[in-house]
């Protein structure tokens, strides 16, 4: 080694630590050097007051202040009982301490008292790990009174995210009105306003003599405008409670006005309800209505796909056969308009009828026929009307025609237009503007339904007719159809494709359950309904 070079090594000795723990613990145990004793319920613990200081910021404040504590042999730890206590000290000493569904909310209330951050922590994530819809509620409220906020979030969220199931559960009987209050209001709710309603419903007869004072500020949480009036009218407005106090009769009378009359500008007698958002929901699916499936057959199958599950359920068949049938939902009820039935008829003939179905009771009726009896027009639904654009006629020959039907007054009225000449041509609608997405033309051209007028778009890229089309989330989902291969044959197609205008890109997201054209294609924001599901 070279006269003055320097060489030094730093030697870590990774089981000091712990060994030192052990020692003291072995210390503690055999009362040796321990100068404090912590005391519960007749209960008493000799310990050392550096550890304990050493431990948390509770007893490094009683023992290193002028507290009474510093000086005294023995301290009484109010709150806490002998077991829990004997527990908080082995972990103290040795770093380890057995989390179970018996200890775990006194050990949480007991680490928050003395200032054990990450016990506490471990005990909020044990409580995490537990967390169901049937104790999400008492755990929000447990979180709040510890400022546990990890336990409170991912307690608030399941609460919002499982709403029918913490629906039914006993904690939400036990809120107190306040909390309720702030639950159904959230924004972020996972469930539909008929599901509100018969929350606040259950909470208020859990305790009617107590509760039945809040119906009106609990009422008032549910959003009427946003209820399927199938569920509105029979089931609401004719509740007993609702009918007995006259502020939610008010309500009633202006969710009544809002849904069947409130789009004539022209009344100045009605006031439009206070804007609230629709809640967040994760039951929208795309629903597949009839058509022409594997070339030939004419199908009466109303098909609901569930993207979270990539399946196909059936719900409730068409009165008939039809294909070339057009369809709208609004108000999670879905109009089939129009079409050809299957008949031995030798002249083949357009229908004009209107049939909606009805998702709370699973059943179609009748409605007012259209003006005009087209195929393959481009529908879409804004407010109150459904708009019927172009369409063909029993010659194959493009109508010029705007049709739009009126919902609550179930009547028709028509304008002739030389900008609409689509055929084959699917609608969706996007904010106030309804696009109307190709056919035999590649060009897409959007209606502003505020402004009454066309507003042309960039063409498609590829060419695909006899196709559906509908939105879900923002996104355009297209379904089936028939293209035109290299050699100029016709494909029929059984593909599901997805279109994210953010990114610009298309997604293949699987199959139809087999070839399909001529069918309607929609989304239907439904109640969940074991008859559905």
């Amino acid at each position: 080694m070279e006269e003055g070079s320097t060489e030094e090594f730093l030697f870590k000795d990774q089981d000091f630590s712990s060994e030192l723990l052990r020692q003291l613990n072995a210390l503690r145990q055999s009362r040796m050097l321990t100068d404090v004793t912590l005391c519960s319920e007749g209960f008493e613990i000799p310990c050392h007051r550096n550890v304990l200081a050493s431990s948390s910021p509770y007893f490094k404040a009683m023992f290193c202040n002028d507290f009474r504590e510093s000086r005294q042999a023995k301290v009484t730890l109010k709150g806490i009982s002998a077991e829990i206590l004997d527990q908080i000290i082995l972990y103290i000493y040795t770093g380890e301490i057995l989390i179970s569904a018996e200890n775990v909310l006194c050990l949480l209330e007991t680490a928050s008292m003395l200032q054990y951050a990450k016990l506490f922590e471990a005990c909020s994530v044990y409580l995490q790990d537990k967390l169901s819809p049937d104790n999400c509620l008492s755990m929000i409220r447990l979180a709040k009174v510890l400022n546990c906020q990890s336990l409170n979030k991912k307690a608030k969220a399941m609460a919002l995210k499982c709403f029918p199931e913490v629906a039914s559960s006993e904690d939400l009987k036990d809120l107190c009105p306040l909390e309720l209050i702030d639950y159904l209001g959230d924004d972020e709710l996972c469930g539909e306003e008929e599901q509100v309603f018969e929350a606040l419903m259950v909470w208020i007869r859990h305790d009617l003599q107590a509760r039945q004072g809040y119906i009106q500020e609990l009422f008032k949480k549910v959003r009427l405008q946003y209820v399927h009036p199938t569920f509105l009218f029979h089931f609401i407005a004719n509740d007993s409670l609702v009918q007995s106090s006259p502020t939610c009769r008010s309500i009633l009378e202006s969710a009544w006005r809002h849904m069947f009359s409130l789009y004539n500008t022209n009344t100045p007698d009605i006031k439009p309800m206070m804007h609230v958002p629709r809640r967040y929901s994760n039951q929208e699916f795309l629903i597949i209505i009839g058509g022409r499936k594997d070339s030939q057959q004419t199908t009466r199958d109303v098909l609901l796909y569930d993207d979270k599950t990539n399946q196909w359920l059936s719900l409730a068949k068409l009165p008939m056969r039809l294909y070339k049938a057009s369809a709208v939902s609004l108000h999670s009820n879905i109009y089939v308009l129009g079409g050809m039935p299957v008949s031995n008829k030798k002249s083949p003939e357009i229908l004009n009828s209107v049939e909606r179905y009805d998702s709370i009771y699973n059943t179609c009726e009748i409605m007012a026929n259209m003006p005009v009896a087209v195929l393959h027009p481009a529908v879409a639904a804004k407010d109150q009307r459904v708009y019927l654009f172009g369409g063909e006629d029993i010659m194959q020959n493009p109508v010029r025609l705007i049709q739009v039907y009126h919902v609550s007054r179930n009547t028709w009225f028509r304008m002739e237009t030389r900008v609409v000449k689509n055929v084959c041509a699917p609608a969706v609608m996007i904010g106030d503007q309804i696009i109307i997405v190709g056919g035999y033309t590649r060009r897409i051209i959007a209606y502003d339904t505020k402004g009454n007028k066309f507003v042309k778009c960039a063409d498609m890229k590829d060419r695909r007719m006899h196709h559906g089309a509908t939105v879900i989330k923002n996104k355009l989902y297209v379904t089936g159809g028939r293209c035109l291969t290299t050699n100029n044959v016709i494909k029929d197609l059984d593909s599901l494709d997805c279109y994210d205008p953010e990114t610009d890109t298309w997604t293949a997201k699987g199959k139809l359950p087999h070839r399909l054209f001529d069918h309607g294609c929609l989304t239907l924001q439904c109640v969940p309904c074991s008859k559905l599901l």
